[in-house]
């Protein structure tokens, strides 16, 4: 500090001759400048990145599914949708594969989900089911089901999905059963792996 004010008394003196003054204000001057000019642009380029409400209604959510285990069901918000996310057993995903009489559209045709998740488990990976948890008929949200009796009978698989309000049901990869209120299979969003056990929504 005390070399720095000694160089300013010099300059000031006229020890420091004219050319290599006017070099010295130039880059102070750029340097002072320069460092208004970022403090200014600042709020401006803040101002482009989405707001946290907007991450919130519409950003991706990224989710890490290493602690699911078979049967377990675990529910996360995305766009203002509960999002469900569910590891199934080797038994559930055989029982998916199996043709089913009683689904009204058992190769989803006419649902709402990514082209590669058109297949018997409605997934990028067997193991995983990623659907939005809302039912296709008036909205309500179904309730899995892995212990109902009459509900396993007639999905022949270890488990399902009812909704409460009109008696929809699911299987376990969200396709509908014919004649209830439920016009499609659950939608499934978007969704990508980014890592062995890491997935992100939207």
């Amino acid at each position: 500090m005390g070399t720095l004010r000694g160089f300013i008394r010099e300059i000031d003196a006229g020890a420091v001759p004219d050319a290599t003054r006017r070099k010295l204000l130039r880059a102070a001057t750029g340097v002072v400048g320069g460092a208004g000019l970022l403090a200014a642009a600042y709020p401006f380029v803040a101002s482009l990145e989405p707001s946290e409400r907007a991450k919130a209604l519409g950003g991706p959510v990224q989710v890490d599914v290493s602690m699911l285990v078979p049967g377990e069901l675990r529910t996360v918000g995305w766009r203002g949708k509960p999002v469900w996310l569910m590891r199934r057993s080797e038994e559930m995903v055989r029982a998916l594969r199996q043709p089913d009489p009683e689904l009204a559209d058992p190769l989803s045709r006419r649902s709402d989900q990514p082209v590669s998740c058109a297949n018997p488990t409605r997934s990028k990976r067997p193991e995983f089911f990623v659907a939005v948890g809302v039912c296709t008929h008036l909205g309500c949200t179904p309730i899995l089901r892995l212990d109902d009796v009459a509900l396993n009978a007639e999905l022949h698989a270890p488990g399902g999905f009812v909704c409460p309000c009109h008696g929809s049901r699911y299987d376990l990869a969200g396709r509908v059963v014919k004649n209830v209120p439920a016009p499609t299979n659950l939608e499934i969003p978007d969704y990508l792996f980014t890592g062995a056990s890491t997935l992100r929504i939207g």
